[in-house]
């Protein structure tokens, strides 16, 4: 395990502590950031994004959370192993780093990728999280094995969505943040794309491969994860098809969906108001005689 020097974070109310370092696995280490005190709040990024994605959620509960941001297997600054990153790992590397950084019964939030993450690590894990957050992702769930009508869903959603996507490719839209994102907010837009180009030794097609091939499970298998579960879609999103989700939290004991308007793939990075909101809403849940 290598530790990096740090400093104290400022935010408005006072400064927090904050710590850098690289967790060593079997084929490659692992970078993560942990920022502020408190309970614990572990962020997986997606395939667009790592560590950096989600600097506007630590800023805001930075202040009341330890909050965990790391870079998925070959996404800069961690290492890539030999072959390229396997989906099958992700779960063991987040177990591995709870482990070092001795978290107990974290909230994950997983955004598209990182929801591979979650829910494998969710399912193999029972009673290792305190609550789930699922952003665009259904990860290792396929919603063409989720039944009749998730499966009609995703086929109307694909079809409605295949014009934007050829445009969006066209324009150079990156697809996690959208046509809206990118013409309202040009400045996000670029930044979001510039997180993604740091990654410069992924091949980011060939995961993207090894991710749909992992897609496997099919919606029955959520009704094993009993902890209180929020997904997060965006109304506009031509990546991840939001129009499943309930068809697949209708499997789990302890779900509930939040859609943000005018948001594509990406709600975290482009309506990051909403978001926290969203987030804020639901940790107050966890820590309600509910919970």
């Amino acid at each position: 395990m290598t530790s990096l020097p740090t400093q104290p974070l400022a935010l408005s109310g006072g400064s927090v502590p904050r710590q850098r370092g690289y967790l060593q696995r079997p084929d490659c280490r692992i970078y993560y950031e942990v920022t502020g005190e408190g309970p614990a709040l572990v962020f997986g990024h997606g395939l667009g994004g790592n560590h950096l994605s989600w600097w506007q959620q630590v800023g805001h509960f930075a202040g009341s959370h330890r909050c965990v941001t790391f870079s998925h297997r070959g996404f800069a600054p961690s290492d890539t192993p030999p072959g390229g990153p396997d989906p099958a790992a992700y779960a063991g590397d987040l177990a591995a780093l709870l482990g070092h950084l001795g978290l107990e019964r974290p909230v994950f939030i997983g955004q598209s990728m990182g929801g591979w993450t979650g829910i494998s690590f969710a399912l193999a894990h029972p009673g290792a999280l305190r609550g789930l957050v699922l952003s665009a992702t259904s990860g290792p769930v396929d919603p063409r094995r989720s039944g009749e009508a998730a499966a009609d869903a995703f086929a109307r959603w694909s079809e409605a969505v295949a014009p934007q996507q050829k445009a969006n490719a066209a324009r150079g839209v990156h697809p996690a943040m959208g046509a809206r994102g990118a013409a309202e907010q040009p400045a996000l837009h670029f930044l979001y794309r510039a997180i993604d180009e740091m990654s410069v030794e992924l091949d980011k097609e060939s995961l993207r491969r090894r991710l749909y091939e992992a897609r496997t499970r099919p919606a029955s298998d959520l009704a094993a994860i009993g902890l209180p579960t929020l997904w997060i879609t965006g109304a506009e999103d031509v990546v991840f098809a939001s129009p499943i989700v309930p068809h697949l939290l209708a499997a789990m004991p302890r779900a509930r969906h939040v859609e943000i308007a005018a948001a594509g793939h990406s709600t975290y990075f482009e309506r990051p108001a909403a978001f926290n909101a969203a987030l804020a809403g639901f940790l107050r849940e966890l820590d309600g005689p509910a919970a």
